[in-house]
């Protein structure tokens, strides 16, 4: 499955200029993690780095300024960095297959003379067929809504086929919105599909009591108010996985005995759990906050097509911190599928950062400007041989040996 290698962020909200992994800019650094975490104390920056890469997606899917008029972003000069008026960048590099050669993408978006909210820079570029250094080559790019694209396959002379004038008459619009989805352009394709899969996480427990009508959905949704729906089609698909999935999901639900389906009259399909002290199961609505949230996690692992991204914002919300551990080894594991998609995932708990490795955890915090800075916690000093001796990533954290990251 697809990987993002690296992100940079410049001009967005706190993120003047963040990077995380390789970029085309940061060659020498090392691709992001299959699993990674972002921690850092309030305020520093972890909802805006994933409000970020949703605002990747908005755009992609809605157009830039109905990207940046979403209700929780307030327009384009509420996300621009305070006192800067340059555009707001971004640089992603993402690998296809690990035998594939990277891909990087570059966005800016700014303002037009009007006022208007639209695309200013994009490009894609990608190193030819048998070239093992050097800069790579665009085989898109647009300057304001003008430039071209190269079609069909590459070779190791050309970027394709054939080079196409590329004149963009809604300039609000990415060009790999348009042309990802013609079989000519199968790399711009490839990429436009990656990032439309992105999958952002901010499960609310009373939306997931909500029974809707009977009905199928393939995905849980980012709320997941569709877990009723969610469910019923994992079980259509495949009946014995999901079996199967109920089993061990009640291993992990703390209480929790066994869990069995039973389709309703009207056709929809309902979870019972049997507890230990209970006589009568009872029903997904009737479980707390925490047991409802860890059942949607572990749900959402079931899911026969992933997104290749998963990002999932502070998860020790109303959970016991000994179900942390055990959450952070899921994830571990639903990553290391062969399928399995990169998850970040945002927290403020020591016990989840205790099942990674420092080089899956990135620090954010405030420098002296105001400005959010990233760090990779293996690349601080002392810390990768502390974790070398058996001592664990979280208490490494929660003991402030980072030196950053606390408040």
């Amino acid at each position: 499955m697809a990987v993002l290698e690296g992100i940079q962020i410049q001009n967005y909200r706190s993120l003047k200029d963040v990077t995380l992994g390789k970029t085309f800019e940061k060659q020498s650094s090392d691709a992001l993690p299959r699993l990674m975490a972002v921690i850092g104390a309030n305020g520093v920056g972890k909802s805006t780095l994933l409000d970020a890469l949703g605002f990747l997606g908005d755009c992609l899917n809605d157009g830039v300024e109905a990207a940046c008029d979403k209700p929780q972003r307030g327009g384009f000069e509420r996300l621009r960095t305070q006192g800067v008026q340059e555009p707001i960048r971004f640089e992603v590099r993402f690998r296809q297959t690990l035998k594939d050669r990277p891909i990087s993408y570059s966005l800016h978006i700014d303002q037009d003379t009007r006022g208007r909210v639209c695309v200013v820079y994009e490009r894609l570029r990608q190193r030819r067929k048998g070239q093992s250094n050097g800069r790579p080559y665009s085989f898109l790019e647009l300057r304001d809504g003008e430039g071209y694209a190269w079609s069909g396959e590459e070779s190791e002379i050309n970027e394709g086929v054939r080079k196409t004038e590329i004149r963009m008459s809604d300039r609000q619009v990415l060009g790999i919105a348009t042309l990802g989805t013609l079989k000519d352009h199968p790399r711009i394709g490839q990429f436009r599909s990656f990032l439309a899969g992105w999958y952002l996480s901010y499960f609310v427990p009373e939306l997931a009591r909500v029974q809707p009508m009977a009905g199928a959905d393939p995905h849980l949704n980012r709320r997941g108010d569709n877990l009723a729906k969610y469910l019923q089609f994992i079980e259509r698909e495949n009946p014995r996985g999901f079996k199967a999935a109920l089993d061990l999901i009640a291993q992990k639900l703390p209480g929790v005995q066994g869990i069995c389906h039973r389709k309703a009259p009207d056709g929809r399909l309902l979870l019972e759990f049997t507890a230990q002290g209970y006589d009568k199961p009872f029903y997904q609505q009737d479980m707390s906050d925490g047991s409802l949230k860890l059942l949607a996690y572990l749900l959402l692992m079931e899911d026969p097509e992933p997104a290749p991204l998963i990002g999932i914002e502070e998860p020790e919300n109303g959970l016991h911190h000994q179900l942390l551990a055990v959450l952070a080894q899921e994830l571990q594991a639903f990553a290391s599928r062969h399928r399995g998609p990169q998850v970040l995932v945002t927290t403020h708990s020591p016990y989840f950062v205790d099942a990674l490795a420092p080089q899956e955890v990135w620090v954010l915090n405030k420098g002296r400007d105001g400005y959010t800075q990233a760090l990779r916690a293996a690349d601080i000093p002392g810390v990768q041989a502390l974790f070398n001796e058996g001592i664990p990533t979280g208490s490494l954290w929660f003991s402030n040996h980072f030196g950053v990251g606390n408040p």
